[in-house]
């Protein structure tokens, strides 16, 4: 059972991993020191904890408690009222319960590439299609592709040292979880980045709006693919570019280009990449040549 522990001071101290969830920067700082992440709502902590994330601690009202309870074991959950649990939080939360969750290692890229398993994911063998995101540093676009990768197939994520972390309190309820889902691990080397991923096999695809490249539904698939998706204002840099096997673009209507609308938002693309890159085999017909 549970340990229930009534609160109704939001300045308490063992409230601290509750405090401010909407100032990003002190967030970042706080988690990063405590090996922390908050889950937001009902379904998103069962997804924690069936990823096997511990739990810390609960900070819930008693209207949403009896739905929470089979999950928590023996967990500390301090019960609060509603208006309380706005104070700490800096926001109206609609969902009626926080969970603070012990973060656990990622593994590292070469590890994730190859399939192994570690204390974070249980790897089904080397994955076969991987999105690669350089420098997205959004974490509502962060976890809306990891959504993406985990309603479409992909396999796993590879983050380039800059990316938004996925397990911030945005990142993981835009995702409703996915981030739990999906194998990820996060690159220490984004110069060298491309050269382990070609190490493990896979060839790099990398988007662009440029509809000179090759369109995705044309691309030849092979045995294993990385798609590379570039940062939100930006895209992907000239070095990724240059480097990737082959640049790939989603084609765009005639009648879009006259209206100016040359590209899509990242998530977009994302999913009408993911879409293209499950694509198995070789196209029908091929710009080869």
């Amino acid at each position: 059972m549970p340990e229930l522990i009534p609160v109704d001071d939001a300045a308490d101290p063992r409230l601290a991993d509750y405090a401010r969830l909407r100032d990003v920067e002190l967030r970042k700082s706080v988690e990063a020191e405590r090996g922390l992440f908050i889950a937001e709502g009902e379904k998103v902590i069962r997804r924690a904890v069936a990823a096997g994330f511990p739990i810390r601690s609960v900070l819930t009202t008693p209207r949403w408690l009896p739905g929470l309870e089979d999950v928590l074991g023996g967990a500390r959950v301090y019960v609060a009222a509603e208006e309380l649990m706005e104070g700490i939080a800096g926001f109206p939360v609609h969902r009626g319960a926080l969970a603070s969750m012990a973060r656990l290692e990622l593994p590292a890229v070469a590890g994730l590439l190859a399939g192994e398993s570690g204390a974070r994911f249980a790897l089904n063998g080397p994955p076969r299609r991987v999105l690669v995101l350089e420098d997205l540093t959004d974490h509502g676009n962060v976890g809306a592709i990891f959504r993406c990768a985990a309603a479409l197939g992909v396999q796993a994520l590879v983050l380039s040292p800059r990316c938004a972390d996925p397990l911030y309190r945005r990142s993981v309820k835009v995702s409703m979880g996915a981030v739990f889902a999906v194998p990820y691990a996060r690159m220490t080397n984004w110069h060298a980045g491309l050269a382990e991923l070609r190490e493990a096999g896979f060839r790099t695809l990398a988007l662009t709006p440029d509809q000179s490249a090759t369109p995705m539904d044309e691309v030849a698939m092979g045995d294993r693919v990385a798609l590379l998706l570039g940062s939100e204002g930006d895209g992907l840099s000239s070095r990724w570019l240059r480097t990737a096997d082959e640049p790939v673009c989603i084609p765009m209507s005639p009648a879009a280009m006259g209206l100016g609308v040359d590209s899509l938002n990242v998530v977009a693309a994302a999913a009408i990449a993911c879409h293209g890159l499950m694509r198995e085999g070789s196209p029908a017909s091929s710009r080869a040549g």
